[in-house]
């Protein structure tokens, strides 16, 4: 049986893809899989992280235009409620395979 994908909180340096390097599964697909969902949310996290930088750049008085820190708001936005989607699908997926009678 395959061990589920735990996030070590102790340490926050551990990046996505450490815990995907160390994920460990003989079924390829299911790795693959988890790489895919482990790429994705760091992109979404990465996104974040670009759309604060450039609040921060503008409330500082730097160089970027309000325009364009809208549009990374609007982008980081977008791409997180789309992440949720997925999960949000996912775990009605799962619910709904643990709600079948054997």
């Amino acid at each position: 049986m395959n061990t589920p994908i735990q996030f070590n909180s102790s340490d926050p340096s551990q990046t996505f893809a450490e815990l995907a390097r160390e994920l460990k599964s003989p079924d390829k697909d299911v790795n693959e899989f988890a790489q895919l969902m482990l790429e994705s949310i760091g992109h979404v996290n990465a996104m974040q992280q670009d759309s604060n930088r450039a609040v921060e750049l503008l409330a500082t008085g730097g160089d970027i235009q309000a325009a364009e820190v809208l549009t990374s708001m609007q982008k980081a936005d977008m791409t997180f409620r789309l992440m949720l989607q997925i999960r949000n699908k996912l775990m009605q997926a799962y619910q709904e395979i643990n709600d079948i009678r054997i």
